[in-house]
């Protein structure tokens, strides 16, 4: 009983190596939380000194449909939000009368009065983005940051672990040669004389 008692490993290794586990992958994480919130900041101030720029040089501006505009396409025939186009003329810069094709709703008719936004020279362009664009880009950006380095964390510390483990066992393989004998009850060869004979 005492050479079991000595020779048995205890659970202090297993126990300390999933400890140290659950900690590291516990760091690993947080790092990939930190790094996905960083990057989501950086894209949301990034996206919002842009679209202040941008809004700058919008122009929000009213234009009359010269003609109707087209039917809906078959998306929009399917419930799927859509706009059709149609003629139209406004104004801008003030007194500076433009013309060309501008999105409308399917179906407007002309003399319609409809909003538009136009750049400096008044040509159509797009709106300014909304808050919940950036905050889509922000939180998507942020997230696969996230994602990417907590796949890449969690990696290294499956390859380290798989070394260590292999060594470990190595390492408890080489003692139980030298202690199996002792513990079962019988000597390795060659140990001393008569030492298969009672």
């Amino acid at each position: 009983m005492s050479h079991q008692e000595q020779s048995d490993p205890g659970p202090t290794a297993s126990g300390s190596g999933r400890t140290g586990g659950r900690a590291a992958l516990t760091l690993v994480l947080a790092i990939a939380l930190i790094c996905g919130a960083v990057v989501a900041g950086m894209l949301w101030n990034t996206g919002n000194r842009v679209e202040r720029s941008l809004a700058a040089h919008r122009h929000h501006v009213q234009a009359t449909t010269t003609g109707r505009a087209g039917e809906p396409s078959a998306a929009a025939r399917q419930g799927v939000a859509t706009s059709a186009v149609a003629p139209a003329v406004w104004e801008y810069p003030d007194h500076i009368r433009r013309s060309g094709s501008v999105p409308v709703p399917p179906r407007t008719p002309q003399g319609r009065t409809v909003s538009i936004w136009v750049d400096d020279q008044g040509a159509p362009t797009r709106p300014p983005g909304g808050t919940a664009n950036l905050a889509l880009t922000a939180l998507t950006g942020g997230t696969a940051t996230a994602a990417a380095v907590g796949a890449a964390g969690a990696g290294v510390l499956t390859l380290v672990r798989r070394r260590t483990e292999g060594r470990r066992l190595a390492s408890w393989e080489r003692e139980w040669e030298q202690v199996e004998p002792i513990w079962s009850g019988r000597l390795r060869r060659g140990s001393g004389p008569g030492s298969g004979e009672e």
